[in-house]
């Protein structure tokens, strides 16, 4: 679980309402430009556990996306075997050991302000897992994806146990469906749907 800041405006990134239509083209041109020119080894690794409602995020991504069977991404995370706050450090350095300077996105929940609850957001650089709860964990990812899972201000875990389950799963086969096309855009040479998106205006969380 991480926490978005208002001060993250400098950082390329890319927000929209997990209801809204073509979201996987949306932020999928996105993080798809983000993608090194040689392609690499691309990883997903889904960050939280299935102990705390809002943090299940991750692990529910990792658990839809593997029953779609990608052939270009490897995922770390799932329900079963979540990746979480003690089992970081050891996932990290099993990554880079069987894969070879692998591409890493990084999925997490987080919290936010009220009008960002339901917000997929694609962001380029590591994702800091954690911070909402304030513990140092080591950044993750090339690039990441958040969902803002509930509302930040004030006793964060408590806020992460009462948050909807309805609203995370909805949340986590969005994610879990962009990454699918990810995947697919990459077996197909990263080309695009043929789909006309609107602009996206930014917000801050």
């Amino acid at each position: 679980m991480n926490l978005k800041s208002r001060f993250q405006s400098k950082i390329d990134s890319v927000r929209i309402d997990h209801t809204a239509p073509h979201l996987d083209v949306a932020i999928g041109d996105k993080l798809i430009s983000w993608f090194p020119s040689v392609p690499r080894e691309y990883v997903v690794v889904c960050i939280g556990t299935d102990r705390s409602t809002g943090d299940a995020l991750g692990p529910l991504v990792g658990s839809f996306l593997t029953e779609m069977k990608p052939r270009h991404l490897s995922v770390f995370g799932t329900l079963e075997h979540p990746v979480h706050a003690t089992n970081l450090h050891e996932y990290i350095k099993e990554i880079n050991h069987v894969h070879k300077n692998p591409f890493i996105i990084a999925v997490d929940a987080c919290l936010g302000k009220t009008h960002s609850v339901g917000k997929i957001i694609a962001t380029e650089g590591p994702l800091q897992p954690g911070a909402a709860l304030n513990k140092p964990l080591p950044a993750v990812g090339d690039v990441h994806l958040t969902g803002v899972v509930n509302v930040s201000g004030f006793m964060e875990y408590s806020v992460l146990q009462n948050t909807r389950l309805a609203i995370v799963v909805e949340m986590a086969k969005k994610i879990a469906g962009l990454l699918e096309s990810i995947d697919y855009r990459l077996i197909h040479h990263r080309k695009a749907p043929a789909v006309v998106v609107p602009q996206i205006k930014s917000s801050t969380l």
